[in-house]
């Protein structure tokens, strides 16, 4: 788990771009979306390694775009977003 908000933000623990269809699968604590981008797969994971889906809790309609400049964090920081998938866009992972 990172320490603080301010290390994710500044992306201390590394960061990983991610501009094209495949599974990102790793723990991560922050998505800044590059360009209006449409999500495939978001989902998190706890400390007992249980996977759970929250695309429908982070984007109120999965079939349009986030728009760029957006920023994505787990609404539970226990919880990182684990498996990532675009359809199409681009974004940044923060990863620990």
């Amino acid at each position: 788990m990172a320490n603080s908000y301010g290390e994710i933000l500044t992306a201390r623990g590394g960061s990983f771009i991610l501009n094209d269809t495949s599974l990102y699968t790793g723990r991560v604590y922050a998505i800044a979306v590059l360009e209006d981008t449409i999500f495939d797969t978001l989902e998190s994971i706890d400390t007992n390694d249980v996977v759970e889906n929250v695309l429908p809790n982070q984007i109120a309609d999965p079939l349009t775009g986030v728009k760029a400049g957006a920023l994505l964090t787990p609404l539970d920081i226990n919880k990182p977003f684990y498996n990532i998938g675009l359809t199409s866009g681009s974004v940044t992972l923060v990863l620990k």
